[in-house]
């Protein structure tokens, strides 16, 4: 599978701070749309500085994108601005069977295997725009939407769950 905004790099060709500005294309902005399932993505660039040590190579900075996202209870467009700051390790794919499990420490989240030879700095800022966005975009009537269709709110989800739902229950009777 080919990725829709791929900016594949030479692991040898990273030396020292190499800085380095990515932007998507309308048509690889259009490809992660979909993939991502977003209404738009009307923008989606990243400022970063990449670094090597051995076969291990950092990339930090700042991703910025522009997006919309269906709100889940309306489907109404959500927009979403993206500011963050970024900092993925790419690190050689480790040697391991397909029955054996692999775990991945709380620090290596933001980290990318490669193949020992090229990294691909562009899926790592469409995976890093993913972990960016909400997962449950609401627009602004949502509340309202939810509500009507029998779903709680938080607070009254805790009152019912929290230590005195017992007694408020017995309270009822």
């Amino acid at each position: 599978m080919e990725n829709e905004f791929s900016r594949i790099l030479r692991l040898d060709e990273i030396g020292g701070e190499k800085p380095l500005s990515l932007a998507a294309s309308d048509a690889e902005r259009r490809a992660l749309a979909k993939r991502f399932a977003l209404l738009a993505l009307d923008r989606l660039e990243a400022a970063l500085v990449l670094s090597r040590d051995g076969q291990t190579a950092e990339a930090q900075g700042k991703i910025r994108a522009q997006a919309a996202q269906a709100c889940i209870a309306s489907g109404d467009p959500v927009e979403a601005d993206i500011d963050e700051d970024i900092s993925i390790r790419f690190i050689p794919q480790p040697e391991h069977s397909a029955e054996e499990e692999f775990e991945l420490d709380e620090e290596d989240c933001d980290t990318v295997f490669h193949d020992g030879r090229h990294i691909d700095v562009g899926e790592a800022i469409a995976q890093s725009l993913a972990l960016a966005l909400d997962p449950y975009p609401r627009s602004a009537h949502a509340a309202k939407i939810l509500r009507k269709a029998g779903v709680k709110s938080e607070e009254e989800a805790r009152e019912i769950s929290g230590p005195f739902a017992a007694l408020a229950a017995l309270k009822k009777k």
